[in-house]
């Protein structure tokens, strides 16, 4: 189940039963699995991505980035996994679809903060 032992016993509490609470943390999951396949079928297809990355040495606001693979997969409401670039690639720690044309993850050690990527730079 999704939902701790205190938050389980908090929804109790507020008057949810046992079916209830179970179906909520089904809901969870479910949403989480289909945001990580929105995540991944908007860098499906795509070789060059754009990014309001920081990166050091770049007087640009906008990186422009030869995309190999993004691979995420789930736990409960944890997205998790990798992008790839051409030359290196960084752990997927959380993301999120925020329009059509962009989205934003958030990414791990070297990076270490959200990131939004889009396929077109003028959407950044």
């Amino acid at each position: 189940m999704h939902f701790t032992q205190r938050e389980q016993a908090a929804l109790r509490d507020v008057g949810l039963d046992q079916d209830a609470i179970e179906a909520a943390s089904d809901a969870v999951v479910e949403a989480t699995t289909e945001a990580a396949e929105d995540l991944e079928a908007f860098f499906a297809d795509r070789d060059t991505i754009y990014s309001d990355m920081d990166i050091a040495h770049s007087s640009s606001n906008i990186q422009e980035h030869t995309l190999e693979y993004v691979d995420l997969y789930t736990h409960a409401d944890d997205i998790r996994g990798y992008v790839r670039f051409d030359s290196w690639g960084v752990p997927v720690e959380g993301g999120r679809v925020l329009t059509d044309g962009k989205v934003e993850l958030t990414l791990g050690p070297t990076v270490d903060g959200r990131v939004r990527f889009a396929g077109d730079e003028d959407a950044l």
